[in-house]
């Protein structure tokens, strides 16, 4: 579980965890990229034997997803933002597989679903949710997808490729990370029974900055070879080739 500066999201999510799920065999780890104390002594006191703290320095989402799987010790890694609850069975049916997996992400009306997001650039990301449907619409075995959000993901360890390592701030994994295991050789899923809800509002203050977003999809689409075109046409040429200038000297 990655976190910044969410002790309550922290507090639910373990907590459903262990009433509602089968841990056995399960470890729970904590990476914090903000420096919560109180965050800190929960885990140590009252989690002991069950949950991990790590402190993450460097502040980016990729940082701390990254160090979920350098810390973790299990065959598969779940990466959970620290406000996401998860359906039961949702880690019960994991399949053996290389591939990159994702879940349904459940509205709040728990009636509705996205099961991937689209190849599309709005608000100032890459990727828009899916049509809503119906979770009993869904189909029964996973199916390939082109990307998604990562409140949850899920692989096995020895098949991670790994977040570029100069990423920094927030943004720019979506659509990335599903590229970079296509160009491994693997693929990216949607495993229908890995339904997860996710908290949007009452955000955690996670710092944004356009600047960040920015730098890190011109990183990660040069790192796979892809067109940058892209990224000038919607943010704009002029702010695109200032950050494209410093990265480059």
């Amino acid at each position: 579980m990655a976190v910044y500066n969410d002790y309550s999201g922290v507090y639910f999510t373990v907590e459903s965890l262990r009433m509602y799920h089968d841990l056995t065999d399960c470890e729970i780890i904590i990476v914090d990229n903000y420096g919560d104390k109180v965050l800190e002594d929960w885990i140590n006191y009252w989690q002991k034997g069950v949950a991990r703290y790590v402190r993450c320095d460097i502040t980016g989402t990729t940082q701390s997803r990254q160090m979920v799987f350098d810390e973790a010790k299990g065959e598969y890694v779940m990466c959970i933002d620290s406000h996401v609850l998860l359906m039961p069975g949702a880690i019960d049916t994991i399949p053996d597989t290389n591939n990159l997996m994702h879940g349904p992400m459940l509205y709040d009306d728990l009636k509705t679903c996205s099961t991937h997001m689209n190849n599309e650039w709005r608000g100032n990301m890459w990727g828009t949710w899916s049509e809503a449907v119906r979770p009993c619409d869904l189909p029964k075995e996973p199916f390939k997808i082109p990307m998604h959000g990562l409140g949850l993901f899920c692989c096995k360890k020895s098949a991670w490729v790994g977040f570029n390592p100069d990423f920094r701030g927030f943004g720019g994994e979506e659509g990335y990370i599903h590229e970079k295991f296509r160009q491994a050789g693997k693929d990216v899923w949607c495993v229908p029974s890995m339904k997860w809800v996710h908290r949007f509002q009452n955000g955690t203050g996670y710092p944004l900055h356009f600047q960040d977003r920015i730098r890190n999809y011109l990183l990660g689409f040069n790192e796979l070879g892809m067109d940058t075109a892209p990224i000038y046409e919607h943010f704009g040429i002029s702010m695109v080739k200032k950050i494209a200038l410093s990265l480059n000297r």
